[in-house]
């Protein structure tokens, strides 16, 4: 007997990438639930599914950047507090990409790659340690969000928010609307798109000196002209992030989807002063904000 559970949640995380850095990713989560019937005639109780299931996955993977660990060019060293870590992806061509933070920010995915197959394998392996007996088997989908006009990858960190969006490095993949005199203009989608594929979407009051950071023995010969230094205090601890200037995008307020819709509303604005303009942000998958300028 077989269970399913479409659209059981989306996941939203980073991962690290050879090629192209730090990339925001939002995957819808199905699953398969194969078994017997239990004493109440069912595989698993559907609220069982959406609420613990759903844990499990946004526990392992969402709001976290995920790690290759396999992969040559990562380097993760253990803090001597026990609960933080420096993870150094020493990416060639002053394109290294460097962290502090706590442990829980982070997924490590044992794989050469961060892909869809080998998240999935991640998943699996922590659903399955907590699953009753009667279920045998479990099938887990993740795929992207069909977007039929311009979408971004980017990454971020709210210092100010209370849950795992404080997290500095997770972040979303995410379509774009932007309407001119209230006629949407596909052109300026597609130039904002592009302009913030894979993107750190930074804050400017969290760019501080290298002199302040806990610098791993990796990054300490790293230079203001390649990289742009992030560091904040959050409930959850002390993040840090050493991202290369030319994956890094700094807003002048924090990155909030209503922060970065209105952000980008106004710089239109002021591009194109006789028209009204507005920006539809997307956060992922469904949700998002709406900026007037």
């Amino acid at each position: 007997m077989q269970l399913f559970v479409n659209d059981l949640t989306v996941i939203d995380f980073s991962y690290l990438c050879p090629e192209r850095g730090m990339v925001g990713e939002s995957w819808i989560v199905d699953i398969v639930l194969d078994g017997s019937l239990n004493e109440q005639s069912m595989v698993l109780d559907f609220g069982r599914v959406k609420k613990q299931i759903k844990r499990i996955i946004d526990s392992a993977v969402d709001h976290k950047l995920a790690v290759p660990a396999e992969h040559e060019y990562t380097q993760v060293s253990h803090h001597e507090d026990g609960n933080s870590y420096w993870v150094d992806f020493m990416r060639p061509n002053n394109r290294s990409i460097h962290l502090f933070c706590p442990a829980d920010a982070f997924a490590f995915i044992d794989a050469q790659q961060v892909t869809m197959t080998s998240i999935t394998d991640y998943l699996r392996a922590v659903i399955k340690r907590e699953l009753p007996d009667n279920v045998q088997g479990l099938e887990l989908q993740l795929r992207a969000e069909e977007i039929p006009g311009a979408f971004y990858h980017y990454t971020h960190g709210l210092k100010k928010h209370d849950g795992n969006c404080q997290r500095i490095a997770h972040g979303h993949r995410s379509r774009i609307y932007i309407a001119l005199n209230d006629q949407r203009d596909t052109t300026l989608e597609q130039f904002w798109a592009t302009t913030w594929q894979d993107i750190y979407l930074g804050s400017e009051e969290d760019i501080v000196g290298f002199n302040v950071l806990q610098l791993s023995e990796h990054s300490q010969q790293l230079s203001p002209t390649t990289h742009v230094a992030y560091s904040y205090t959050a409930d959850q601890g002390l993040f840090e992030l050493l991202v290369p200037k030319a994956e890094n995008y700094t807003i002048p307020t924090d990155s909030t989807v209503e922060c970065i819709a209105t952000y980008l509303a106004q710089k239109i604005k002021h591009q194109q002063p006789d028209a009204s303009v507005k920006v539809t942000g997307f956060e992922g998958v469904g949700k998002g904000a709406i900026g007037y300028a």
